[in-house]
């Protein structure tokens, strides 16, 4: 591990990658400690202390405590990565989009920069609805009883909320810009490792809370991740590889030759985006009820709601959260890997598989083999999701939000960067962090 990583810094372009992406991961943290303008300090510092509860969490969780400071990028990279995932949704329904997926690298250009759009919308919706939120005291666990008014009293005038906002969208679209720097200058994908950057930054903070309040439970929680943390990379690092045979065939007056290979199929295709998925559908409700009057029929659905969709060791959420896992697993993984056109591409191209006709044999054949990876794929995820969220409310510890989502995304993307490594290294004859043996 030593000689690996004294090899990165030989090679100077791999050099020069690692040391861009470290610069931009400081400048994304140093911006998550910048306040906006507007705001009250001394209502920041109580906010702070008391931390931010209900809908907010999940926007929290992913920008690394940003929102709780109610910084520049206090949204994080979370509108990017909703718009990115409602376009590849869009793709499936909407011809154009599907064309230019079709086009190549003209038509991505055309995708990306309609992401760009939809993220700077996105933006602006979510940016506007927590000053709401923030302005009105419903951020803070304690909802309407121990609310906090960041503006402070007085100072609700229409052009600090229109700053406020301003700030908020523009760090949006900051953070967009740095993670496209990321993949195109440096090494491994830049939204992933903002929010690796995010996700890990939170982490000596809760381990050191939790070892002043009881350092047996600290150990015991330690080797639990550790071993979901080998379940994890044992899991994602298995595919059903689909053997393909290409025929001979004639390209204009050239004449190419045949051969072998294989379709690899990961057992969790989906990644984490059906936890988020999940995660995201259980905030719906309590967004809805945030606006809610608190008086007879609303208010006792605004318990039911806390006490069931947001209380975390609640029967209903625990099953509720399994169920939209396994289903968005299985809605994801067939907008990721389209059996038909996949079908439709391998026979195009003159490629297929030994003992199935091409078309819609060679498609059914792909949905049964995917339709059989789902499931345990899906299951996989509901117990990762899952299990550290129970473990973790049963035993009461609240400080520690380091859980599977958290294992998943550190694991996943720490894996994805370090193949990255590994094959730029492989390349100059080097020995990576994933070999077996010494290059020769």
């Amino acid at each position: 591990m030593i000689s690996s990583l004294a090899n990165i810094f030989k090679v100077p372009d791999l050099r020069k990658k690692i040391l861009f992406v470290l610069f931009i991961i400081g400048l994304y943290r140093l911006g998550t400690h910048v306040p906006v303008p507007g705001i009250d300090f001394d209502a920041l510092e109580r906010l702070r202390d008391e931390g931010i509860g209900g809908i907010a969490n999940l926007v929290d969780f992913f920008s690394g405590g940003a929102l709780e400071r109610v910084s520049v990028f206090s949204l994080g990279i979370m509108p990017a990565i909703t718009a990115s995932i409602i376009i590849q949704l869009l793709t499936v329904v909407i011809p154009k989009f599907e064309q230019w997926r079709e086009e190549g690298e003209s038509g991505q250009k055309k995708i990306t920069q309609w992401t760009r759009y939809l993220t700077l919308i996105l933006a602006v919706i979510q940016s506007s609805g927590f000053v709401y939120l923030f302005s009105q005291g419903q951020i803070t666990p304690g909802g309407g009883g121990g609310s906090i008014d960041i503006l402070g009293p007085g100072n609700h005038e229409w052009w600090r909320y229109g700053l406020m906002v301003l700030t908020m969208t523009t760090g949006t679209v900051l953070v967009m810009w740095l993670g496209e720097l990321i993949s195109q200058r440096g090494i491994g994908n830049g939204m992933s490792l903002l929010i690796f950057a995010s996700v890990v930054s939170a982490l000596p903070s809760e381990g050191n809370r939790i070892w002043q309040q009881n350092p047996a439970q600290f150990f015991v929680i330690l080797m639990i991740f550790f071993a979901m943390i080998v379940a994890i990379v044992f899991i994602e690092s298995g595919e059903r590889r689909i053997h393909v045979q290409f025929a001979k065939r004639i390209v204009g007056r050239r004449q190419t030759q045949g051969g072998s290979t294989y379709i690899p199929l990961k057992v969790n295709t989906g990644g984490v985006i059906p936890v988020i998925f999940a995660s995201s559908i259980l905030t719906i409700p309590a967004l809805i009820l945030s606006v809610v009057p608190s008086d007879g029929w609303g208010e006792s659905l605004r318990s039911w709601v806390e006490n069931n969709l947001q209380n975390q060791t609640s029967p209903v959420y625990v099953l509720s959260y399994f169920l939209l896992v396994i289903g968005f697993s299985y809605f994801y993984n067939m907008i990721q890997f389209d059996p038909w056109r996949q079908a439709d591409f391998l026979k195009k191209q003159g490629g297929y598989i030994p003992g199935v006709r091409p078309g819609d044999a060679t498609a059914n054949y792909f949905s049964r083999i995917l339709n059989r990876l789902t499931l345990p794929g899906a299951l996989y995820l509901a117990f990762v999701a899952l299990v550290p969220l129970v473990v973790l409310a049963v035993w009461n510890v609240s400080a520690f939000t380091f859980g599977g989502v958290s294992l998943l995304i550190t694991v996943g993307v720490a894996l994805e960067t370090m193949k990255q490594i590994d094959s730029q290294l492989t390349m100059r004859n080097y020995e990576g962090f994933l070999s077996m043996s010494r290059s020769k």
